[in-house]
């Protein structure tokens, strides 16, 4: 089967849309000039496309200063698209390459009513490995996905949860894991918090299952609000959770090709 790659296409066009990918990068209404040297183009090669676009309603031009901003048809494909957004079948495929790239089990953690929840596993292809099963809930203070859901949650939803693990005793619903550690008070809780905002990550070293490691990043969708989880697990000989480290990197990187494809303008900031 033929790929994106080496399919025949239409050069034009995709010389021109280099002009609306500067308007969406950018975010504002732009000059053309400005515009052309962002694509890579002289303004008079760049101008009969911005004609084009107008007519198609892509783009339109402020008649006031002449600069050019995305149209209503650009818009509404915008909205379309993110209502057909479906954010774990976006997140499946890149967790699957992400698992190869890195050589370690990568797994979706949705937000369920018990907690974070595996959706979906991408197996690792080393022999050793951590199995997952979907389903399998996170504690929320004693793992690496649960914290990064903890962070960028509402405050109240937190709370909530933190006391209904207190009153389950703090663990999942996995049969046969060994008992969580203790959930600490809302305060301590809260400066754990304050850290994996910090880094834009959460990380467990052995918490939950001695020389099991783990590492999670926050999805988000284009209101801002945290929609996933992406979190890999494996030995803690081989799976290194340096903030600055190779796999962070990498793991960051998945999280926010996810988050843009489904319409977040940028990373949240560290707070």
């Amino acid at each position: 089967m033929a790929t994106d790659s080496n399919q025949r296409g239409i050069q034009s066009i995709e010389v021109g849309g280099q002009l609306l990918k500067a308007l969406v990068h950018h975010g504002r209404p732009m000059a053309l000039k400005d515009l052309a040297r962002e694509a890579d183009m002289a303004p008079a090669k760049a101008h009969p496309y911005m004609v084009s676009f107008g007519r198609l309603g892509l783009i339109e031009q402020d008649r006031s200063n002449g600069h050019y901003q995305l149209g209503p048809l650009a818009l509404q494909l915008g909205l379309i698209s993110l209502q057909q957004a479906n954010p774990v079948h976006v997140a499946t495929p890149l967790i699957a390459e992400l698992s190869q790239q890195i050589g370690q089990t990568v797994a979706i953690a949705v937000w369920g009513a018990r907690g974070s929840t595996i959706v979906r596993v991408a197996e690792s292809p080393s022999p050793v490995h951590v199995n997952m099963r979907h389903g399998t809930v996170f504690s929320l203070t004693s793992t690496a996905s649960g914290r990064i859901f903890g962070a960028y949650l509402a405050s109240e939803v937190v709370k909530k949860m933190l006391e209904e693990e207190r009153r389950r005793g703090g663990a999942g619903d996995e049969p046969g894991m060994p008992p969580a550690p203790a959930v600490p008070p809302w305060n301590e809780f809260e400066a754990s918090l304050d850290e994996v905002r910090k880094h834009g990550l959460s990380r467990s070293e052995g918490e939950v299952i001695p020389g099991i490691n783990a590492m999670s990043a926050p999805v988000f969708d284009h209101t801002g609000a945290i929609v996933l989880a992406l979190t890999v697990i494996g030995p803690a000989g081989v799976l290194d959770t340096a903030w600055d480290g190779p796999l962070a990197r990498a793991l960051s990187g998945c999280a926010s090709e996810v988050s843009q494809r489904l319409g977040a303008l940028a990373v949240r900031p560290a707070s």
